[in-house]
């Protein structure tokens, strides 16, 4: 199983909003390294579900239930259909997350503009437990 990080802005799509509905469909992503990580999803995987905009913070975690399939008419793009898991026992914040040496190198925190990134099993465990 690999790990994750999707990101949404609360007012548009958030947490609550996949409680809600129970599942949906991660699409409507135009950047090719984020295209690429979507496709590099396997049903299974999980992702932390993170809460761009004044939030800043991951706030639950999510299963990728579906593989990548096409999203629009021009056939560079792709989306997954999500899950969610479980919220986390308390958000972890951008700021939190920059303060931890262990994420370091983790690409949201190397590449910030990027709405799908990969997280690393060292990673995962990490945030998890600052999470509590």
């Amino acid at each position: 199983m690999a790990f994750w990080l999707l990101k949404s802005e609360p007012e548009t799509y958030g947490w609550d909003d996949l409680i809600r509905d129970g599942a949906t469909e991660w699409d409507g992503v135009r950047n090719n390294a984020a295209a690429a990580h979507l496709r590099a999803m396997k049903a299974g995987d999980e992702a932390l579900f993170y809460h761009s905009g004044k939030d800043k913070a991951a706030v639950g975690i999510a299963r990728v239930s579906r593989i990548a399939r096409k999203d629009g008419d021009d056939g560079n793009w792709v989306s997954v259909a999500i899950e969610p898991v479980k919220p986390l026992p308390a958000p972890v914040t951008l700021a939190a997350m920059k303060g931890d040496a262990r994420l370091a190198q983790m690409s949201m925190i190397r590449q910030s503009r990027l709405s799908v990134s990969p997280v690393t099993a060292e990673e995962w465990k990490a945030i998890l437990a600052l999470s509590g």
